[in-house]
């Protein structure tokens, strides 16, 4: 199992040494908050990880 994402670390850098307001961090794309931090970049999903994520963690609408 991987270590979870190291959400103080990320929202530290964000709005303390950037001055990023939250909704501008919270409205970066995984994409760009790594190009951001240096370019660093996790390995893409396959189809499959994908897949389970999906069943996992499936898009509700909001007044579910």
């Amino acid at each position: 199992m991987s270590e979870p994402f190291p959400w103080d670390e990320a929202m530290g850098l964000a709005f303390a040494r950037w001055g990023l307001a939250p909704a501008a961090f919270w409205s970066m794309t995984p994409r760009e908050f790594a190009a951001a931090v240096g370019g660093r970049r996790a390995p893409g999903f396959d189809r499959t990880a994908l897949a389970q994520l999906m069943r996992r963690y499936p898009d509700r609408l909001l007044s579910e």
